[in-house]
């Protein structure tokens, strides 16, 4: 089977992380038989320094051209990078905004999963992770109170800023649905997570997910208030499956879930629109201060290919072996810095993706 995949190495660990992804992808391809046709493009700072705009018009309707997008990590350090120095729209991140917005990237999945093999990096105690946890965030991505509209003003002498929080029916049901579709695929249970009880926003956004969950009975729904979720997080994580949610309560839910997992260099996520298509990228920032050292994790890239091959190019087997190839090679003792512990082999990037890639075959990864 053909597919086109769009290849956005980024800035920092970028291009390291994304090389061992698409290592593993190939032999993805041996194994199964599939011809991934790639295509790389430039975004963000790395944009930036080529072409002096994060994003270009050609990047873009190459993007679009393709079946999936797999991206690196994408800016730099803020206090140091003549990036920012620029006015906002210049600046990498805003690159990143632009290409989910030209994308129609809706619907942004960030899963939690807690591996049995890296427990003790979890700061929670043992009673409390249990047998573990495995959920899923389903942020909306392109509507809220980060793209409402804003301004900062003075008025009597006294400055002040308005930011605005606006959701339609529309907005909310297509999320809705995603979320509910995906449930499917795993444990059947949304938690839709709002603050209904003081903003209109929520009373609508509950309202529309009560709609959606008629056509769902298999699946369970219940709603949380946006508080009580965040502490729930850390009490009972277990209880979770799909925790569907707005654009800033879970981008706020999702960087708690990222940290019980015990390392942000773990963590895969997805940007989908309302086809197939997604933009796949890990969890992490582009850590300059580690760029090109081979120090950086490959698993959020490598896990985020994994959910490429899943989402967007239906390879639901495919997509079984790189997640069990990552966990293969925690089981045989190899970790990277950020997840080392005593007992343990040390690995550089390229090694893991080498290990992982072997493992792919079945077997031990040595």
């Amino acid at each position: 089977m053909k597919h086109k995949i769009v290849l956005i190495p980024g800035d920092g660990i970028g291009p390291e992380i994304v090389g061992e992804a698409k290592k593993v992808l190939d032999h993805v391809c041996q194994k199964y038989g599939h011809e991934f046709q790639y295509e790389e493009v430039l975004l963000g700072g790395a944009s930036i320094d080529v072409h002096g705009v994060p994003l270009t018009d050609e990047a873009m309707a190459t993007a679009k051209s393709a079946d999936a997008v797999l991206m690196g990590s994408i800016g730099g350090d803020a206090a140091t990078s003549p990036w920012y120095r620029l006015e906002p729209s210049k600046r990498p991140e805003a690159g990143l905004l632009r290409i989910r917005k030209g994308l129609n990237l809706f619907a942004n999945l960030r899963p939690a999963y807690l591996y049995s093999q890296l427990k003790d990096a979890c700061p929670l105690r043992p009673d409390i992770i249990g047998e573990g946890f495995d959920m899923l965030i389903m942020r909306e991505l392109t509507g809220g109170l980060y793209f409402g509209e804003r301004k900062t003003y003075e008025e009597n002498g006294i400055r002040a800023a308005m930011d605005t929080l606006v959701y339609n029916e529309e907005e909310i049901r297509r999320i809705a649905v995603k979320g509910f579709q995906i449930a499917r695929k795993r444990r059947n249970k949304v938690t839709s997570v709002d603050k209904a009880n003081v903003l209109d926003s929520s009373r609508l956004w509950r309202k529309v997910v009560e709609e959606v969950a008629a056509d769902y009975p298999d699946v369970e729904l219940e709603h949380m208030l946006v508080d009580n979720c965040a502490m729930q997080l850390v009490r009972d994580p277990g209880q979770f499956d799909v925790i569907l949610t707005e654009n800033m309560f879970g981008d706020i839910l999702s960087d708690e879930a990222s940290m019980v997992t015990g390392s942000i260099g773990m963590l895969s996520s997805a940007s989908l629109n309302e086809t197939r298509f997604g933009l796949y990228e890990p969890s992490h920032g582009s850590a300059p201060d580690i760029a090109g050292q081979d120090k950086a994790n490959p698993i959020a890239t490598i896990l985020s290919a994994a959910m490429m091959l899943r989402y967007s190019l239906d390879l639901d087997a495919e997509a079984d072996a790189v997640e069990q190839a990552v966990e293969k090679v925690l089981e045989e003792g190899y970790r990277t810095g950020d997840i080392m512990s005593d007992g343990c082999t040390c690995v550089g990037t390229r090694e893991m993706g080498d290990l992982i890639a072997k493992a792919i075959w079945g077997g031990g990864s040595h």
